[in-house]
């Protein structure tokens, strides 16, 4: 690695000095750059040929150096015959313009050193390209060595060259002198152009119709350079020192003849003994043998043996070259006319761009990218031309490498991308564009895709031509993937949207959905379900195609593996707007089946989705109860504790609540069935916090004397018996069958009395309230609704709800019963539970009492500890899933059949799904929900 880095360093200090060296000084250097070696031209291929630019305008430019070092061998008058030559050679090709010509870019400049002028852009001479490398740097460089003529290169460069040929016989009056590939000069586009008039002899008489040209004799004795390249003369030059036009045609000749076969001339000259050379070519001249010209193609074989002639006259002029046939090839007519473009009016160049996309194929790619392309980009100063270029540009462009797109191609095209004017012009631009938008996206650059080519094609989704709009939107899912996704997400696809909802076309809204339908798989799933299927729901046209268009994103977004729809979402919005969608009346019937198709997968996965998840739900559910059951450590804790005194059944049951309210909850918590089965830990601490609650308001709101009498008149041996079943019968509920249990109803307005008492409590409203002893007092059935939250997960994610409290009415019993804690639970006491209740009311609203007497034989069979069982199952309904909100009436094992008799007169009034449809089922509603 290092052998190679010292390598290279040698290399680029060797050609740095060699510039330096040479050109240090040269006025050449204040204007202009000079790059590295790459080419040597001229006379005996003394000219070294440098890249360059102008300092001012950074045009490229070709700098040819003649290195004064290479000449100290001579004495100083040869040094100065060979400056004064070369001098002349540059100084004409100055004052010469015309396009086979090479073109000076800056007059020749002289310093102690060197002699340095600068041209157009050059590649090579042909001498360097036929394999003489004389002069070249070291090694010679590849595009060189590695450089081979195309037949369409060859025949158009020598149509050139006779072209150049025509232009200084019959315009300059001037011939030439020393045509030879050292003076044939391949520009960097790859043109044949003539240089090197060091030995040019202009006519005598130029306004005469036939010039006569003054030929010097030739000087054996002079340097090479000055004297032209022998092998390429004309034998009247040396053998009867004359020339004149047919002189330069017969140097043309050898110069074929060189081209096709590897560089070599017709005869090799002994320089040393020219007269004899030239004898010996003469005479083979008159008598050339067919193998001479074999490699030579066969339709110009015979004018290249004419041009070989003895007899100046046989030899065709430079016109009527130009004319044969070998030059009408397709390649070499096509670039003679690019040559000539600036001849064309507008309608000539737009019928010759029409027929060039079938040329393009024919051609080699280094001629159509270095020759005609830069042809075609000078056109787009003209936008009336650009619609008319632009598809030959992309044709190109799709044969290049990207590395030779973004160099030669890209800087061309990025003001075509954002041309507006003329509008006609403006809206083919875009067309065209459109259809190549794959190669654009491809070879672009990311940068110059952002801030070129998608304001592109953002401008077309907002053209005023439906023509416009319906090719881009067509186009658009064919590059999506190469589109990255912030661009998307805000520019395309809102400008998509927006192209939809305004248009008036229904072919462009359509093509609208069928475009976002085919980029959904480009899109993330949040994105669609926020952006896209709202959308939806705002276009307002109803045509079938549009539908259906809409039912495809539907269809897609739903049955895509990385998108789908929320079940959430298929309830809420997809369903119901394809349901409403569905039953218009322009679908056809194969339409609307598509739309039931949709519809009924989109309702089978939600249902199988929800029904797995309320299966998960259940069995945790049933894992937490297990749970609690399985931990009998507490509850054995729990029923060893009796309380000590009255007091404490008013802690249980919590005492009057506020705004007239029973706080009935914790009562129910604390009531506990025989099988001793202990509270959960979320029962406990509501329970804990309903007590403290109810013994902040004894103590804020002290109670009448006649309340407290009758539990300091109740004896302690009975308290304790009534406390301790009301404690082991708490938790029962939760073990307990409900499906197999029979529920008869129980009378409706009836009042109990769990306890005897000797007077009335009253509240801080002032209305008797039953405490729980007073026998003419008790609970108004439909009135009190007891606030209750249920233990379990709700519908409404755990909000309070509210329960109607089961029935306290006045038992026959004795009290006695309620101390029975071994006695068996009688089943029947769920049925209160399952009993549709009466609407809730407000205070003002309770209807009059019963009175104390009045009872039912089927009250009569309950204690009071089984009443109170019933609080706690609505806690276990609740946490069973059942929506506590609707108390009773939304339970799923509701069946009003079941019922005895005495509860006809509550079913009639529901429907056979068990719901109200009085008024008073809205007023729960509104309760509920505020």
């Amino acid at each position: 690695m290092e052998s190679m880095l010292n390598k290279l360093k040698s290399t680029v200090t060797k050609v740095t000095a060699d510039v330096t060296s040479a050109v240090m000084g040269n006025p050449v250097t204040r204007e202009f750059e000079v790059g590295r070696h790459i080419a040597s031209g001229g006379p005996g291929l003394s000219w070294r040929i440098y890249n360059g630019t102008k300092k001012s305008t950074k045009q490229e430019v070709a700098v040819f150096v003649f290195d004064k070092k290479m000449i100290d061998k001579y004495q100083k008058f040869e040094k100065d015959q060979i400056i004064d030559s070369l001098k002349k050679g540059v100084q004409q090709l100055t004052r010469l313009r015309h396009p086979r010509l090479l073109t000076v870019q800056h007059p020749l400049e002289e310093s102690r050193d060197c002699l340095a002028f600068c041209t157009e852009p050059v590649f090579a001479s042909l001498s360097n390209v036929l394999g003489q490398w004389d002069n070249l740097p070291s090694p010679v460089p590849n595009d060189i060595k590695e450089y081979k003529l195309y037949d369409v290169e060859t025949k158009y460069g020598l149509l050139q060259i006779s072209e150049g040929l025509s232009f200084l016989h019959s315009g300059v009056k001037m011939v030439h002198g020393n045509l030879c590939p050292e003076n044939i000069i391949l520009n960097k586009s790859g043109a044949w152009k003539i240089m090197g008039f060091d030995f040019s002899i202009s006519s005598n008489n130029p306004s005469d119709s036939e010039p006569k040209y003054t030929c010097k004799e030739w000087e054996p004795n002079l340097p090479p350079l000055c004297l032209p390249n022998p092998e390429y003369l004309a034998p009247e030059y040396i053998l009867s020192v004359s020339c004149d036009s047919a002189s330069d045609m017969y140097s043309l000749g050898v110069v074929m003849h060189a081209v096709f076969n590897e560089g070599k001339p017709v005869f090799q000259v002994n320089k040393h003994d020219i007269f004899k050379s030239f004898s010996r070519q003469l005479d083979q001249l008159s008598s050339m043998s067919p193998a001479l010209l074999s490699k030579i193609p066969e339709e110009v074989r015979e004018h290249v043996k004419m041009l070989l002639s003895v007899t100046p006259n046989v030899r065709p002029d430079a016109d009527q070259m130009t004319k044969i046939p070998f030059f009408d090839d397709v390649g070499a007519v096509t670039l003679q006319y690019f040559d000539s473009l600036f001849q064309r009016d507008n309608l000539q160049k737009s019928q010759f761009y029409k027929g060039l996309p079938k040329v393009l194929p024919k051609l080699p790619k280094r001629v159509v990218v270095y020759r005609i392309l830069p042809a075609l980009t000078s056109e787009f100063v003209n936008p009336d031309m650009v619609p008319f270029v632009l598809p030959n540009v992309l044709l190109i462009a799709e044969e290049c490498t990207k590395e030779e797109y973004v160099r030669l191609i890209l800087p061309d095209l990025t003001p075509v991308f954002k041309q507006q004017e003329p509008i006609q012009a403006s809206n083919m631009i875009l067309l065209i564009f459109l259809q190549k938008m794959d190669l654009l996206l491809t070879k672009t650059p990311p940068d110059d895709i952002k801030n070129s080519v998608l304001p592109m094609v953002y401008r077309a989704l907002e053209a005023p031509s439906v023509q416009i709009q319906e090719l881009c939107l067509n186009i658009i899912p064919t590059f999506a993937n190469l589109i990255d996704y912030p661009s998307m997400k805000n520019s395309l696809i809102p400008r998509i949207k927006s192209a939809c909802l305004q248009t008036s076309s229904l072919a462009v809204r359509v093509n609208s959905l069928v475009c976002l339908g085919k980029i959904l798989e480009y899109l993330d799933k949040w994105f669609v379900i926020d952006e896209i299927l709202p959308f939806l729901q705002q276009i307002p046209s109803r045509e079938p195609a549009v539908l259906m268009g809409i039912l495809g994103i539907y269809k897609c977004t739903f049955s895509h593996k990385k998108l789908g729809i929320p079940k959430e979402h298929l309830a809420t919005k997809s369903l119901p707007h394809l349901v409403s969608l569905s039953i218009d009346n322009n679908l056809n019937l194969n339409q609307f089946n598509s739309f039931m198709v949709v519809i009924r997968e989109m309702l089978s996965r939600m249902e199988t989705e929800h029904k797995t998840k309320l299966e998960q739900l259940h069995i945790m559910q049933e894992q937490q109860r297990s749970m609690t059951i399985s931990n009998p450590v507490n509850q054995a804790e729990e029923s060893k504790s009796p309380p000590s005194s009255g007091n404490q059944i008013d802690d249980i049951f919590g005492g009057t609540g506020v705004n007239g309210k029973e706080n009935g909850s914790a009562a129910a918590a604390a009531i506990s069935q025989p099988n001793r089965v202990s509270l959960t830990l979320e029962e406990k601490q509501r329970l804990a916090k309903e007590q403290e609650q109810a013994a902040k308001l004894r103590n804020q709101q002290p109670l009448a004397p006649q309340a407290i009498k009758p539990a300091t008149a109740t004896s302690n041996s009975q308290t304790k018996d009534l406390t301790s079943s009301l404690l082991n019968n708490m938790t029962s509920l939760n073990s307990l069958s409900l499906a197999n249990t029979v529920r008869p109803p129980p009378v409706q307005g009836s009042t109990v009395s769990a306890f005897p008492s000797s007077g009335p409590v009253v509240s801080s409203m002032g209305a008797p309230v039953s405490n729980g002893f007073n026998s003419t007092m008790g609970f108004q059935t439909g009135g009190m609704a007891m606030g209750m939250r249920p233990a379990g997960p709700s519908l409404y994610g755990g909000m309070a709800t509210t329960t109607s409290t089961p029935n306290f009415g006045s038992l026959t019993q004795n009290q006695g019963t309620s101390g029975q804690t071994n006695k068996p639970t009688d089943m029947s006491a769920l049925d209160s539970l399952f009993t549709p209740n009466k609407p809730k009311v407000t205070l003002n609203q309770m209807g009059p009492k019963a009175p104390p007497g009045t009872s039912s034989p089927w009250l009569s069979q309950f204690n009071s500890a089984q009443n109170a069982q019933t609080q706690m199952q609505g806690v276990s309904v609740g946490m069973g899933g059942v929506p506590g909100g609707f108390g009773m009436q939304a339970n799923p094992f509701f069946s009003p059949q079941n019922f005895s008799q005495p509860a006809a007169a509550a079913a009639s009034s529901m429907n056979p799904s068990g719901i109200k449809h009085s008024a008073s089922v809205n007023n729960d509603l509104k309760d509920l929900f505020g």
